[in-house]
């Protein structure tokens, strides 16, 4: 058993060849048979799956403690900047050691995917929706990406547990990027990619399957660079790549209940949803390529929106334009907030 080995093809045959005879391939029509292979031949194999189902990059880690990225979080929490995401301080266990998530894990396998629209808003004058909140929610598209990688892990090996994890769990999801080779973290906080930027969405599967462990050796591009800084129209961007979530447009118009206050008028640069300002100044996002993801498409009505058409922006309107999208979770009542807000600026 061990001297065969299965080659993957996208038809309903499995071709087996027998490695230590040599002899001719033999066709297996219409069932499948699998056959475990090593270590470095699963995690080639879940990688190119990856990619076929349209990640942009994929890498594996192992799941263990992560001391340093434990006393970090410890340290931000206990600076009293996560404003009101009282949510972050739960779980702390959870977030930094994977085995809490799933009894057993042995490997956590990153996955990024590109968000960067080919088409932005029309009228320079339109309140600005953040890039990432364009199309359908990304939680709903990658988990439903992730469960497909999940499933063929399930075919190419014997029985594996496991969970999808997309940015609404306790995972520390840029730490793991960046201990699979992903990328660094930036000076504003985000994992940049030098192949595909800082507009991406991370994922993770964290499995109870042991595989081969990426040995990252990406280094801390930014250098000298502090333009993420100096853009900052709060001042939000701390030194040590530490980020005051509590003064961050981006918790204001998302995260923050109730009023704006006061003295942040006139500092969002109209945004209502969201904040790229900081990514939008980084030299490693001025020559991105378009994502190709069909559900992060945004409807072309809200794209040709001209300021007097938010001005009578009715529920209704909000309903039907933004169904699925991330903006439900400010619902209806908070972006008129955030509108609101913006047209004191004025």
């Amino acid at each position: 058993m061990n001297d065969l080995h299965l080659l993957r093809f996208s038809w309903e045959l499995d071709i087996i060849f027998n490695l230590k005879n040599l002899t001719l391939p033999m066709l297996v029509p219409k069932r499948r048979i699998y056959f475990m292979t090593g270590l470095k031949e699963n995690s080639h194999w879940i990688k190119e799956k990856a990619l076929l189902l349209g990640f942009d990059a994929c890498g594996i880690s192992r799941a263990e403690f992560m001391p340093d990225d434990a006393s970090r979080l410890k340290d931000w929490l206990d600076a009293g900047i996560s404003g009101e995401m009282h949510y972050l301080a739960n779980h702390f266990e959870k977030r930094s050691n994977p085995q809490k998530l799933v009894e057993g894990a042995k490997s956590v396998i990153s996955v990024l995917l590109n968000y960067y629209p080919g088409e932005k808003q029309k009228d320079p004058a339109s309140p600005v929706i953040s890039k990432y909140a364009y199309g359908e929610d990304y939680h709903f598209v990658m988990k439903r990406m992730l469960k497909e990688l999940m499933a063929y892990i399930g075919e190419i090996s014997d029985p594996v547990n496991g969970r999808a994890f997309v940015d609404s769990a306790p995972v520390l999801e840029r730490a793991w990027a960046v201990r699979a080779g992903l990328g660094w973290i930036g000076k504003n906080g985000m994992l940049i990619s030098k192949e595909h930027g800082s507009f991406i969405f991370l994922g993770e599967l964290v499995i109870d399957m042991e595989l081969e462990y990426d040995k990252p050796e990406v280094k801390d591009y930014c250098g000298t660079c502090t333009r993420c800084i100096d853009a900052c129209p709060t001042g939000a961007i701390l030194p040590e790549r530490v980020v005051d979530g509590s003064n961050c447009i981006s918790y204001f118009t998302i995260e923050k209940k109730g009023d704006i206050p006061a003295k942040m008028k006139g500092r969002f640069r109209n945004r209502l949803f969201g904040c790229d300002i900081c990514q939008d100044v980084c030299p490693w996002n001025k020559r991105l390529k378009p994502h190709n993801i069909p559900e992060f498409n945004p409807d072309p009505e809200w794209l040709e929106m001209s300021e007097e058409d938010w001005a009578n922006f009715s529920e209704s309107d909000f309903n039907r334009i933004f169904k699925d999208s991330p903006l439900e979770r400010t619902k209806y009542k908070g972006l008129m907030r955030n509108l609101k807000f913006l047209q004191k600026d004025f």
